[in-house]
């Protein structure tokens, strides 16, 4: 299954870049997304290219019930998002590998980070959701592909209001009603 999910930034490709390189911000979007458990590591930096690793675990209520007996009670989750550098205009490209611990689930694909106008910015992530499941297939590449587009929408809100926190102290928050 193929997905394609974009993420608009208030901010600049050089402030976008700093924001997804900063440790601080990479835990808030982890435990945005649901999870129980986080481990996150930032190797690099945001001048250049840089790495960043992800582990998460997240309760299996993010799912379809009918596939909790494929994955048990809780999803273990690793992403690794590789950035290159810069080009003169601040653009980059990267690629994205998430991994579903003990679910024959895997996306893979390529991201990139352009800038939209004046102080705006765009992180696109185009890949392919694959899952070995005999059957189940088509169903876990879904709920899968429904998961992944969920987490990277519940990154865009982490993302405005990390930005928009005028004191510099990230507002992480659930969105104000």
């Amino acid at each position: 299954m193929q997905l394609h999910v974009t993420i608009d930034l208030p901010t600049d490709v050089r402030g976008a870049a700093h924001l997804l390189a900063d440790p601080a911000y990479v835990h808030a979007k982890v435990r945005a997304s649901g999870a129980v458990e986080e481990q996150v590591d930032v190797s690099g930096t945001a001048a250049g290219a840089f790495t960043v690793t992800t582990r998460r675990a997240v309760p299996t209520s993010q799912i379809p019930a009918h596939l909790h007996p494929l994955v048990g009670a809780r999803i273990d989750v690793r992403q690794v998002e590789a950035w290159g550098a810069p080009a003169a205009d601040g653009s980059r490209t990267g690629t994205v590998v998430v991994e579903i611990a003990g679910a024959p689930v895997r996306v893979t694909g390529r991201t990139s980070l352009v800038a939209t106008g004046p102080g705006a910015s765009r992180v696109t992530y185009e890949g392919e959701v694959r899952a070995a499941v005999p059957l189940f297939a088509s169903a876990v590449e879904e709920a899968a592909g429904a998961a992944v587009r969920a987490a990277l929408r519940e990154e865009q809100s982490v993302a405005a209001r990390w930005l928009a926190s005028a004191d510099g102290t990230p507002a992480v928050g659930p969105a104000a009603p």
